[in-house]
C-alpha cells in the first residue's frame, strides 16, 4: 500500500471516529484515565481539600535551628563539644572526622500570632502569619548531598529518572487550563552559595511527557520562541501547527505511541500559549499596592517577582508550581547568610499567603515552604553542615491545621524525636489532601506498580489535617 493511499485511509478513520463522536470518547477516556487507572480518587473516601500546589523551595538547606527551632540548650552549650553520644556512627558531609563544636542560635526567637509559634526575627513578614502556618519540625530525609537530596524530595527515591512529585499529581488530576501547562517551575537566586538546580528535578521520568514541568524564565521572554517568526501572521501559524497535527495523527494511528499524541498536544498547547504566556507576565494591570505587597519590580528575576507570578498561574488554574530560590547553602557564615537570604524570601512568601487569602485562595491551596534538608548543629566554622535527622518546613492552606507546630527535634535540634514526618509522609498527606490515596495512586512501568510513596511504608500525617 503507497504512503498516499494509506494517509488517506487514515484520514478517513479519523474522520469517521471524530464524527460519529467514538473519537471525542476516546480522549476523554484517555484524558480520564490517569485517575481513572489509578483508582486513587475516591470522594466516598477522600474527599479533595485543595485544587493546586505552589511549592516554595528553599534550596541549599535552610538552617532549622536560625528560622523555625528554637533550641535554648544549644545556646547554652554554645563552644563546647558535641556530645560524642549524639553523632557517633552518625552519616556527617563534610564534617566527618573533624572535631565537633555546639554552636548555639545565631538569632533570637520570639512568639508570634494567638497560636505562640516561635519564628525568628530574621523572618518578620513570615512571623505576621504564624497563625495561618502548620510547622514540621520533624521532617527527615535519606539523602545528605544537594542534588540527590532534591531528587528524594521530588520524586520519593534518590534514583534520578524517576517522576516528579508535581508530575503525579498532574498525570492523577489532568490541569484546570488548556492555555498554560499544568505545572511551572520558576527559579531565582541570592544570598548565599548557589547550588544549582537540574531539570531533572520536574521531570516526568516515565510518565508521558506531557507531565512533566515546564521551566520558565524569571526575566526576559519567559518561555523562548513564544512570539511568531518575523512575517508569519497568527492565522498562518495556526494553519501549520493543524498540518503538522495531521501528520502527528496519522502515525499516531499507526503506532498509538503516548509520545506522538504529546507531540500533538504540545504544538497545540505553544500556539495557545502564544496568546496566554503574554498576558500572564503583562502584570501592568496589577494594583501598585499588590505590587509594593510583594516588594518587587515585576519581571526582575526575584523570588518576590516569581512570587506574584505565582498568584497569577494559580488564578489561571495551573495545578503545580515550584519556586526554587538558590541561597541556603551556607557552610560559613550562618548568621549573616540566613539573615540576608531570608530578606530575599521573607517579604513576599508573606504577600502570597495574605494575596491567596484576601482572593479567597488559600482554602484551596496548598503552600509549601522548605528545603532539602536542614543543618548540623555543630559548627563548621562559622557555618553549619547538611543535616537529615532533623529539620523543619512548613505547609498552610486548604485542610490543614492552622497556628501549630508538629512533632519535635531533641534538645540539640540533631534528631526528630517525636511524631517524625518521613518526605514519604509528607509526599502522602499532599496526595490525600488533594482527594488521592497514596496507596491506590500507580502507574505500570516494565511490569511493576510504581507509586509516588514507593514501597517503604508511608502514612498521612492526620495529626496536622482539619
Amino acid at each position: 500500500m503507497s504512503f498516499l493511499n494509506h494517509s488517506s485511509q487514515q484520514l478517513a478513520r479519523r474522520t469517521f471516529l471524530r464524527q460519529t463522536g467514538i473519537g471525542g470518547l476516546a480522549l476523554g477516556s484517555l484524558l480520564e484515565s490517569a485517575v481513572v487507572q489509578a483508582a486513587a480518587v475516591d470522594s466516598s473516601v477522600i474527599m479533595p481539600r485543595v485544587k493546586r500546589v505552589i511549592h516554595l523551595c528553599m534550596a541549599g538547606g535552610p538552617s532549622h535551628l536560625e528560622t523555625f527551632d528554637y533550641k535554648p540548650e544549644l545556646a547554652r552549650l554554645d563552644g563546647q563539644p558535641m556530645p560524642e553520644s549524639i553523632t557517633q556512627g552518625q552519616q556527617l558531609a563534610q564534617l566527618q572526622g573533624q572535631t565537633l563544636k555546639v554552636m548555639g542560635p545565631q538569632h533570637s526567637f520570639a512568639r508570634y500570632g494567638d497560636s505562640g509559634l516561635e519564628i525568628s526575627e530574621i523572618l518578620p513578614h513570615t512571623a505576621q502569619h504564624a497563625d495561618d502556618l502548620c510547622v514540621i519540625k520533624s521532617m527527615y530525609t535519606e539523602q545528605i548531598n544537594h542534588d540527590p537530596a532534591h531528587t528524594f524530595f521530588n520524586t520519593g527515591t534518590a534514583i534520578s529518572g524517576r517522576p516528579s512529585m508535581g508530575s503525579w499529581v498532574l498525570y492523577g488530576l489532568g490541569a484546570e487550563t488548556q492555555d498554560l501547562p499544568g505545572y511551572i517551575v520558576l527559579t531565582s537566586v541570592g544570598g548565599g552559595q548557589a547550588q544549582p538546580i537540574s531539570s531533572r528535578q520536574w521531570h516526568s521520568g516515565f510518565l508521558p511527557s506531557r507531565f512533566q514541568g515546564v521551566q520558565m524564565h524569571a526575566s526576559g521572554n519567559p518561555v523562548n520562541y513564544v512570539g511568531n517568526p518575523a512575517g508569519v501572521t497568527r492565522r498562518q501559524q495556526e494553519e501549520i501547527i493543524d498540518t503538522i497535527s495531521r501528520i502527528n495523527g496519522i502515525r499516531n494511528g499507526t503506532l498509538d505511541d503516548p509520545e506522538i499524541a504529546t507531540r500533538i498536544s504540545g504544538y497545540e498547547m505553544a500556539f495557545r500559549m502564544q496568546a496566554s504566556v503574554p498576558e500572564l507576565t503583562d502584570m501592568s494591570a496589577e494594583p501598585q499596592h499588590i505590587v509594593d505587597m510583594y516588594g518587587c519590580r515585576p519581571g526582575d528575576g526575584s523570588f518576590a517577582s516569581n512570587c506574584l507570578l505565582a498568584r497569577r498561574l494559580a488564578e489561571r488554574g495551573v495545578r503545580f508550581v515550584q519556586l526554587y530560590h538558590r541561597g541556603w547553602d551556607h557552610h560559613g557564615g550562618v548568621k549573616a547568610g540566613t539573615a540576608t537570604t531570608a530578606k530575599l524570601v521573607d517579604q513576599a512568601t508573606a504577600a502570597l499567603l495574605t494575596d491567596l487569602k484576601q482572593r479567597d485562595m488559600l482554602k484551596d491551596t496548598l503552600v509549601v515552604w522548605g528545603g532539602e534538608f536542614g543543618r548540623t548543629p555543630m559548627a563548621q566554622g562559622s557555618g553549619r553542615d547538611h543535616h537529615i535527622k532533623g529539620y523543619s518546613m512548613w505547609i498552610a492552606g486548604g485542610g490543614v491545621r492552622s497556628g501549630i507546630s508538629h512533632g519535635a527535634t531533641d534538645e540539640f535540634g540533631y534528631n526528630a524525636v517525636e511524631n517524625r514526618v518521613h518526605v514519604r509522609d509528607f509526599h502522602a498527606t499532599m496526595l490525600h489532601l488533594l482527594g488521592i490515596d497514596h496507596e491506590k495512586f500507580t502507574y505500570k512501568f516494565q511490569g511493576l506498580d510504581f507509586k509516588l510513596t514507593g514501597v517503604e511504608p508511608a502514612h498521612v500525617v492526620r495529626e496536622i489535617l482539619s
